[in-house]
C-alpha cells in the first residue's frame, strides 16, 4: 500500500476498519507476479484434501509390544502421557482426521470429542484415567461458560458448534491442565 494512501486512511476520523482477506490475497498475488521467478521460494505441497500432511501424535513413541506381550497375545502397555498432552493429542487428531457431530465417527473417518478420545486411547497413548481427567477439565470449562451443559458430548453436538470452537476449548483445557 502506498505511504500516501496509508497516511490518508489513518487521518480519517472514526473510520471502522474491516478486514478483507480477499483484497489482501489479491495484493500479495499481484506483488508476487512482478517478482522474478528466481526469488520465489518453493513451498511444500499440501495433500489433495487441502491440509498439510501432519502426524497427529506429536512424534511420541508408539507403544511397542514386548516379548511377553506377544506370548500372551495382549496389547503393549500404553505410553504414559499427562492430561494436557492428551488434550493436545485430541486437537491434533481432530485436525488430521476431521470433526463431526451426532455420532462417534462417520463414514469419512471424522470423530467427535469422545470418538477422538477413544482413538487416542486405542493408539496406545494414556489410560482411561487420563481420558477421564481430560473430560473433567473440559466439563469445568463448559459449565463455567454455560451452567446448563450436562456433558462433553452434548456440548460437542450443540447446534451451531464449529470446529474452531472445539479446538479452542481443547487448547484452553490443555493450558489449564498444564498449569
Amino acid at each position: 500500500m502506498p505511504a500516501n494512501r496509508l497516511a490518508a486512511l489513518l487521518t480519517m476520523p472514526d473510520l471502522a476498519f474491516i478486514a478483507d482477506g480477499g483484497a489482501l490475497v489479491r495484493e500479495i498475488e499481484a506483488y508476487l507476479a512482478t517478482q522474478p521467478h528466481t526469488t520465489r521460494v518453493p513451498v511444500p505441497e499440501t495433500c489433495a484434501y487441502g491440509q498439510a500432511p501432519v502426524t497427529w501424535d506429536l512424534g511420541l513413541t508408539r507403544p511397542q509390544p514386548t516379548a511377553l506381550d506377544r506370548l500372551r497375545r495382549r496389547p503393549p502397555a500404553p505410553t504414559p502421557i499427562d492430561t494436557a498432552t492428551h488434550l493436545r493429542l485430541l486437537s491434533r487428531y481432530l485436525t488430521v482426521h476431521g470433526w463431526c457431530q451426532g455420532r462417534l465417527w462417520d463414514e469419512q473417518g471424522r470423530r467427535c470429542l469422545l470418538g477422538a478420545q477413544l482413538a487416542v486411547l486405542a493408539a496406545g497413548y494414556g489410560t482411561e484415567a487420563t481420558a477421564m481427567r481430560a473430560r473433567r477439565f473440559l466439563m469445568e470449562q463448559f459449565t463455567a461458560q454455560d451452567p446448563t451443559v450436562r456433558s462433553v458430548d452434548r456440548w460437542n453436538d450443540a447446534e451451531g458448534r464449529t470446529p474452531a470452537q472445539v479446538h479452542r476449548a481443547l487448547d484452553i483445557a490443555a493450558a489449564r491442565a498444564h498449569g
